[in-house]
């Protein structure tokens, strides 16, 4: 049993430690991730592995490093809605890419993400152009939201559209 108690103490510290690896270094990579980013995650999954269970390969090593990463999952996300200050620590806020056509500098660079990159967002939402973005914000999630006429335009002929199809979008 003590050795159970020491894969998961390590488990623990495991998760710790990488949480904090990506709070510290950015989360726009989780939001749409390529193939260096899942050859990336399978690699640190395989090289922190041995850090939990050591030289235990039993399953009851493998079940007690499982249920020591679902409970700090559990009480993190526990605390992080309990506690605004905690989720603010753990997650960050959101940040401003563009206000009202206008590019705020500091917000990229906070977010770390390119001009070149927030363009592609922006086309990706259907907006031509910066100027024409009402809103444009980095999501604790590493996702970009964006809002303009544009959208609000598609999103009425949407809801129009279900209405004269006889569905309710409310």
């Amino acid at each position: 049993m003590e050795g159970y108690v020491i894969i998961a103490l390590k488990s623990i510290a495991v998760y710790v430690f990488i949480v904090a690896a990506i709070r510290v270094f950015g989360k726009k990579e989780f939001a749409q991730l390529s193939v260096v980013d899942v050859v990336f995650i399978l690699l640190i999954s395989n090289s922190v592995q041995n850090a939990m269970v050591g030289s235990d390969s039993t399953l009851g090593g493998g079940l007690a490093a499982a249920f020591a990463l679902f409970v700090m999952n559990y009480g993190f996300k526990r605390l992080s809605n309990a506690s605004p200050m905690f989720s603010k620590a753990l997650e960050g806020e959101p940040v401003l890419l563009v206000y009202q056509g206008a590019l705020k500098d500091s917000g990229l660079k906070k977010a770390g993400i390119t001009v070149e990159q927030l363009q592609a967002v922006i086309r990706e939402h259907g907006v031509a152009s910066i100027s024409e973005v009402d809103l444009a914000v980095f999501e604790v999630d590493g996702n970009i939201s964006v809002l303009s006429d544009n959208y609000r335009n598609s999103s009425k002929r949407k809801h129009k559209a279900h209405r004269i199809l006889g569905q309710n979008t409310a």
